[in-house]
């Protein structure tokens, strides 16, 4: 075992700086000493910033509180917390005004705002700025909030390793600087987990890099409350072209009129549902895999060019850009599209007010499982869900806050034993998108967890090593996923069986892991 380089004290540690962790940390800073982590060399680089669509709230005059909570629970499929959900959409408002108060310029015409429609919206209350720029926007405002208050120190290139506990209570973390090696032990009267998603476990996904399910793993291995892990959504729309990054293109698109279409230039989504382009993003996404498969094709496309072309640049002009540098010119050629992996449903089961089963640990944005989203999250409800839980969990804590623990706890550091992980993790999400991808099976399933049983012993013992203890992390999250959507013998949002092919309402319940164990009941938090 190596040692710990120095302990730090602080009063709330955040561990991530995305939307949720940042918004925690500029409300925790009104009354504690906060500190950030963030596991990437930049304190921008978190998937808030690749957030195109924009922030669902009910501002428009036509909008309400009511019918963002309709619309919410019924793209959540049966499995929403109505409770979270009302705090949601209620609170939501105020924390967007917040934002404009600090600087940020959502769009406007004639000084009134826009609002963009996406699927399963009944009306258009999605926020948008500098066009499909918007969580780079709100990312920056986020930054320089905390960066112009004197009680946050944020500090790049963090990866943690593992929470740490004393007599059950989280008493902040231990981490490694990625570049020395040094290792910390970083004590805190209250820890919030905001460290994002895990599409990094599939091999197509929209998400960053940084995106491979630490706190998911972190939680779970410190016994926290799992949930709905099986509930992945699938964004229909990102980039497939060879030599091209995966590229999200933005639901707004379909939003503003887009039309998708095969490769015989026919449009499919009418015969596969009512709402047709702007159906639920699990609906879209199942309807272009069974495309591909009808026409043995790789990819179908995405078609604004009976749209206005000067329209599209100003509206979209980040993808309009983008595309354009690989070739493509979206106001006259279609965009050729596949689903990629971008959202988790599921996480650490928490209260409303960001609590885990943990004391000591909050938990708010994707990390998180408030039951919000249910079987299928809304779009872009998650950089709302950042910003109100990430408030709420600040606020909890402010509250609640507890003296500083009297003596340190003892925390065994494991070894920096590196390894060659890229040929494990190519496995993993080969494995991941094969067998717990879109359209699932029991046989695939169960050859999952056979393969990813494997790959957890070649890779061997924790280590301090940062991208081997990233491996273990993804690898113990692949575990829960899978295990999850075998136990699950329905379709419902997200999760779709082919061999369990309808909804049963003996599975409108949570599937809930606690350590090696795992249990189902009826309600998740509240």
């Amino acid at each position: 075992m190596r040692t710990v380089h120095e302990i730090v004290e602080t009063d709330v540690l955040v561990i991530g700086a995305g939307i949720a962790g940042l918004s925690a940390a500029v409300e925790a800073a009104s009354g504690a000493k906060v500190t950030v982590l963030t596991k990437a060399d930049s304190s921008s680089e978190s998937a808030t910033r690749y957030a195109q669509g924009g922030v669902a709230a009910a501002l428009s005059p036509a909008d309400s509180p009511e019918l963002h909570f309709e619309d919410t629970i019924r793209a959540g499929d049966g499995l929403c917390d109505e409770d979270a959900v009302n705090v949601l959409v209620h609170e939501g408002p105020d924390r967007v005004r917040h934002l404009i108060e600090w600087g940020l310029q959502f769009d406007t015409v004639n000084g009134e705002l826009v609002f963009g429609r996406e699927a399963a919206h009944r009306l258009h209350r999605v926020l948008h700025a500098h066009g499909d720029a918007t969580g780079e926007m709100i990312q920056r405002t986020l930054v320089e909030r905390a960066r112009g208050l004197a009680n946050i120190e944020l500090l790049k290139s963090r990866f943690t390793l593992q929470l740490a506990l004393d007599a059950g209570r989280c008493v902040g973390a231990q981490v490694v600087h990625q570049q020395t090696g040094e290792v910390s032990l970083i004590l805190a009267r209250a820890t919030v987990l905001a460290t994002g998603g895990l599409g990094r476990l599939y091999r197509s996904t929209t998400n960053p890099a940084v995106a491979t399910g630490d706190g998911a793993a972190l939680a779970y291995r410190a016994g926290a409350a799992m949930a709905d892990l099986e509930f992945v959504q699938f964004h229909p729309t990102a980039l497939m072209l060879n030599g091209a990054p995966t590229f999200l293109i933005s639901e707004a698109v379909r939003g503003e009129g887009a039309l998708l279409r095969n490769v015989a230039g026919e449009r499919f989504m009418p015969r596969y549902h009512e709402m047709a382009e702007l159906a639920p993003r699990d609906v879209v996404s199942r309807a272009i895999m069974a495309e591909l498969r009808r026409t043995d094709s790789h990819h179908v496309f995405l078609d604004v060019t009976h749209l206005d072309a000067a329209f599209i640049r100003e509206r979209f002009p980040t993808i309009f850009k983008t595309c354009e540098s690989y070739g493509i010119d979206i106001t006259r050629q279609p965009v050729p599209i596949h689903p990629s992996a971008h959202y988790s449903m599921g996480g650490v089961v928490t209260d409303p007010w960001g609590r885990t089963s943990i004391p000591g640990l909050y938990a708010c944005g994707e990390v998180a499982c408030t039951g919000i989203h249910g079987a299928n999250r809304l779009a872009s409800n998650s950089l709302l869900e950042g910003l109100v839980f990430g408030n709420r969990a600040a606020r909890a804590i402010l509250r609640e806050l507890p003296p500083a623990p009297a003596a340190h706890p003892e925390v065994t550091c494991p070894e920096a034993r590196s390894m060659d992980t890229d040929p494990l993790a190519t496995r993993l999400r080969e494995v991941m998108w094969d067998c717990v991808g879109i359209s699932r099976d029991a046989e695939r399933l169960q050859q999952a967890l056979t393969t990813l049983e494997a790959l957890s012993e070649a890779a061997g013992v924790p280590s301090s090593c940062p991208r081997t203890a990233e491996l273990q992390n993804m690898l113990t999250v692949a575990r829960l996923i899978a295990t999850a959507a075998l136990l699950r013998e329905e379709s419902r949002g997200g999760h779709h069986r082919t061999d369990f092919p309808d909804h049963d309402e003996r599975w409108r319940r949570h599937i809930i892991f606690t350590g090696a164990s795992h249990r189902i009941q009826d309600r998740l938090v509240g």
